[in-house]
């Protein structure tokens, strides 16, 4: 099965089984790219956050236009700072930001759950690196990648270009079907 990709510089449509890398700046400007990549051809969508809360990942879809009904949302950082939980069929915790096997689970029953055209987006691989480690968060993208061939998914993963050295990026670039980058400038070019 297709997805559209409805990014600028991008291919048309990739299969699906596809993970994409976003690098950005550290101060850029993601959540246009991110709901581009959400909103298009999707029939459920999965948003998995180590950088903001599940309000605040509310407030990103309401405010560019993604159908919130076709969302479901992962929230690693509520339950670890001790924030007020709104718990519904739509909102999912996991304790920790760290806990990349949670995460890598409550994605895996996402996917087991939902029918038709599945994207998942994972805000963001730097938060995860800095809460776990290097190490984890590719053990995290290497399950996430095995998760969405299996279910013929399709997933895009942001890494802070900035925040680590360039053997670092590799590692991770290396793993991914495309790497999309957005340049300080906005200008989104891409690798496939």
């Amino acid at each position: 099965m297709d997805y559209e990709l409805a990014i600028d510089n991008t291919p048309d449509t990739i299969p699906g089984g596809t993970g994409i890398l976003l690098l950005h700046p550290s101060t850029g400007e993601t959540d246009r790219l991110d709901t581009d990549f959400l909103s298009t051809d999707t029939d459920h969508l999965l948003v998995v956050s180590t950088r903001t809360t599940a309000r605040e990942v509310e407030q990103k879809l309401e405010y560019y236009e993604v159908d919130e009904d076709r969302a479901t949302i992962l929230d690693t950082l509520s339950i670890e700072r001790g924030y007020t939980r709104r718990a519904g069929e739509n909102i999912r915790y996991v304790a920790s930001p760290n806990n990349w096997q949670g995460i890598a689970d409550e994605a895996e029953q996402f996917l087991e759950s939902h029918d038709g055209k599945l994207r998942i987006t994972f805000d963001s691989l730097t938060e995860l690196i800095y809460y776990a480690d290097e190490d984890q968060a590719l053990r995290a993208v290497d399950r996430f990648l095995e998760l969405l061939g299996e279910h013929d998914a399709v997933g895009m993963f942001h890494l802070a270009r900035g925040v680590h050295d360039e053997e670092t990026l590799e590692r991770f670039r290396e793993r991914f079907d495309g790497v999309i980058e957005l340049g300080e400038d906005g200008e989104v070019t891409s690798e496939f």
